[in-house]
């Protein structure tokens, strides 16, 4: 029994490590106060002040820190999610595709800032704006679920998420929203070179629920005045894509249905 249990927590060790990572600094900064965590999160930020001085230790501390102190809250749904990820692709895929999400999604933005900085499209304060957190890798990590979901409601998922993903950022107060968009697409990209086979077991559908609800609350946690719109909007896009590829096999299975018939 003890030895299952153990080899269970072996398959994701990362996630283990990761998640005590984040409890551990969370709570070293909470003890410390709120003046020492707002001197870190300011270290730790990968804002275009810090990453333009050379900073780039940033592209990794700044995963590690909250802005708003909820990590405690995150960890359930993170782990469900990372978890599942873990399970399915192997430690190294998980770290590379987080990796992907939080240093990829954090360098897009910032030249996109720098560039409308310089273009007089933001003042020059958003260079000082603090980002850090673990969004953006997970929602990357996400994103990778999609070659694991079965084919047929593929497009759906795809549709829904990216569409979800959209609306928030068109009209989102900050560039966090734009941010997770560009995480969940390099995800779902990156999801193309993945095969899965794997057995949708009770467990791994829960960690399915769990870790796409996170995700949904840090997609949509941004605006949330905008989830009347967003989700619905998700959901329309789903069916849609859904019907048209129903139809879509259907059509020539009931094209041939009816030459047959004739020519008998």
């Amino acid at each position: 029994m003890l030895s299952r249990v153990f080899s269970n927590l072996v398959r994701v060790r990362v996630t283990l490590c990761y998640a005590t990572a984040l409890f551990v600094i969370a709570s070293l900064l909470l003890v410390l106060g709120p003046h020492t965590q707002d001197r870190v999160v300011g270290r730790l930020s990968t804002n275009l002040d810090n990453l333009g001085r050379g900073n780039v230790g940033t592209l990794l501390g700044s995963a590690f820190v909250t802005a708003e102190g909820y990590t405690y809250l995150l960890l359930p749904g993170l782990i469900c999610l990372l978890a599942l990820a873990e399970l399915l692709w192997r430690s190294r895929r998980l770290v590379q595709a987080f990796a992907l999400g939080h240093v990829g999604a954090t360098l897009i933005v910032a030249g996109g800032l720098a560039a409308a900085i310089k273009l007089g499209w933001l003042p020059i304060s958003v260079a000082h704006a603090t980002d850090v957190g673990l969004s953006y890798g997970a929602l990357a990590v996400l994103g990778t679920l999609t070659a694991a979901i079965p084919i047929r409601w593929r497009p759906a998922w795809i549709g829904s998420w990216v569409t979800i993903a959209l609306v928030v950022a068109v009209s989102g107060p900050d560039f966090t929203a734009i941010g997770h968009a560009i995480a969940l697409t390099l995800g779902i990209l990156s999801s193309i070179r993945l095969s899965s086979d794997a057995r949708w077991t009770p467990a791994r559908l829960m960690l399915l629920t769990i870790g796409g609800g996170f995700g949904l609350l840090m997609v949509v946690g941004v605006t949330p005045h905008m989830a009347p719109i967003a989700l619905p909007a998700g959901m329309a896009v789903a069916v849609i894509v859904t019907r048209v590829r129903r139809g879509r096999i259907a059509g020539p299975t009931g094209g041939t249905a009816g030459l047959t018939t004739v020519s008998a």
